[in-house]
């Protein structure tokens, strides 16, 4: 027999919530061991489940998805994330991987592909929709921009390169570093031109990446 995966789910919406708890809970081998509303909710539970995988939402009330992806992995590396969202935008996806998360299927996956996806996830494997492994493969196979001394980033451009590769919004990064969010977004834009690039997941990509 395999071993029973023990599940935790983070979803706001009540119906697709309680819809992935009877898959879940109804399919053998898989054991829901607590649906959240919140990733508050989920931070608080999570010590006393210990799943073996967290299904995260992004786009939660309050404390974003990918936001509790970090401090979970932060507070258990050996619990396993798996997005489980509508969102299908480079940003989104890599500030989920940054974040820690290992897999990232979308909601409109077929029950039986996601019950695969999450043995594989335990299994040491990194699942993905297929309309999202595409986007990882064709981000990762741009060509790298060679980089001056001068576009080299600073500081307080590095502190806030790592709070956006959490996930985190602008007015959070404003709050976690008492700036304006005017303020970041000035950084911001040094270091998209600096790294010569437009979006988040391009900015992830060319510094954590130099050489793709």
């Amino acid at each position: 027999m395999q071993q029973e995966i023990r599940i935790m789910i983070v979803e706001d919406q009540q119906p697709v919530r309680e819809g992935l708890c009877m898959l879940i809970d109804g399919s053998e081998g898989y054991h829901c061991v607590a649906a959240c509303r919140t990733a508050e909710e989920a931070l608080n539970r999570i010590s006393t489940v210990i799943p073996d995988v967290v299904l995260m939402d992004i786009n939660l009330p309050g404390m974003r998805g990918t936001e509790c992806v970090f401090h979970i992995k932060n507070r258990y590396p050996e619990v396993q994330v798996m997005m489980l969202t509508v969102f299908e935008s480079t940003d989104e996806i890599f500030a989920s991987l940054e974040a820690g998360a290992t897999g990232y299927m979308l909601k409109k996956t077929p029950p039986a592909r996601l019950l695969e996806a999450i043995r594989e996830l335990v299994n040491g494997g990194s699942p993905m929709s297929g309309e999202i492994a595409r986007k990882v493969v064709t981000a990762f196979s741009r060509p790298a921009i060679n980089s001056s001394p001068e576009d080299s980033l600073t500081p307080r451009e590095e502190e806030i390169l790592s709070y956006l590769a959490k996930g985190y919004l602008y007015k959070e990064i404003a709050s976690k570093l008492f700036i304006s969010i005017d303020t970041v977004r000035s950084h911001i834009r040094k270091i998209y031109q600096k790294l010569h690039v437009r979006t988040r997941s391009e900015v992830l990509l060319k510094y954590y990446n130099p050489s793709r």
